[in-house]
């Protein structure tokens, strides 16, 4: 778009130019001269191929997977047993449909902490968590910092220096 165009969102000629600087752009970044595969993400006038971002006709989608209350409670016993970070051990012994990282995520939300790692190698019973999760929900509440259902850390320190405080006062 020229510095002399309009800039009013209301005049048809604004529209028309913004479509010309979007398709100019498309050419511009998505056909590469080298990448020949790139050529037919957009057409010689700056249109999408629809057709280019459809997924293969042989794909299937991908099935999401329920966490079940079984499966809870086997994370559970393979904390108790392994402790938090052994989620290798937890998943080939207990839960193999999900994978390491599958069963950190599912952590974090237990626990409801982002970050595990002053949790490394603690063993806890369903109370145990159950706790700990209240506790980093309260502070997590306390200092803003309760996101997605999970304690996350702030830049200043404050978050880490209350669970220090907190561990302090009762040990998990």
């Amino acid at each position: 778009m020229s510095a002399e165009s309009s800039n009013n969102i209301n005049d048809p000629e604004f529209w028309k130019q913004k479509q010309g600087w979007v398709r100019w752009m498309r050419i511009k970044f998505s056909r590469r001269e080298e990448f020949p595969e790139t050529h037919s993400i957009v057409d010689d006038l700056g249109n999408l191929n629809q057709d280019y971002f459809r997924p293969p006709k042989d794909s299937k989608p991908e099935v999401e997977r329920k966490w079940s209350e079984e499966e809870r409670r086997k994370l559970i016993e393979g904390i108790a047993t392994y402790g938090i970070g052994h989620f290798r051990e937890i998943s080939e012994n207990l839960l193999s449909d999900w994978s390491p990282n599958d069963l950190r995520m599912k952590c974090i939300r237990l626990i409801g902490r982002q970050n595990l790692q002053l949790y490394k190698d603690w063993k806890g019973d369903e109370g145990a968590i159950k706790r700990e999760y209240e506790r980093n929900k309260e502070i997590g509440l306390k200092h803003n910092a309760w996101k997605g259902g999970a304690l996350v850390y702030d830049d200043d320190g404050v978050v880490l220096r209350a669970i220090e405080e907190s561990n302090r006062e009762m040990p998990p």
